[in-house]
């Protein structure tokens, strides 16, 4: 299907713009794991459940920088979603035979967004 991690990592956040869960699907393991600041390692179906109603939501996923390293990809995004929201995020991937094994989400401010201090 694809040639290289990059190639798997940019067709997944194209799944997000275009709301293609069926190619979604295709792109995850049967026994993908997803881990983010809300989520604790989760499988492939709470994923679904949590994370893929937000899929058709972006105006925009901007790749600022996709830095891969063998099996592992590093992707640093600006995320504008429709109603004008906007974050910066970075995500981990890992990809084996073809397919993506995990994802680890950490979150992040706008540029120039502002910073509040830590919990009282």
């Amino acid at each position: 299907m694809f040639n290289s991690v990059e190639e798997i990592v940019r067709a997944s956040f194209d799944c997000y713009l275009t709301s293609d869960r069926s190619r979604m699907e295709s792109l995850l393991a049967a026994d993908f794991s997803f881990t983010s600041p809300y989520d604790d390692h989760i499988d492939r179906l709470a994923y679904f459940d949590r994370c893929w109603p937000a899929a058709g939501t972006f105006e925009t996923l901007d790749l600022l920088l996709v830095d891969v390293c063998e099996e592992h990809c590093f992707v640093l995004y600006d995320a504008t979603w429709k109603n004008g929201k906007t974050a910066r995020n970075t995500e981990l991937f890992t990809i084996s035979h073809g397919q993506i094994q995990s994802v680890e989400v950490f979150f992040g401010l706008p540029p120039g967004g502002p910073v509040s201090g830590p919990p009282a």
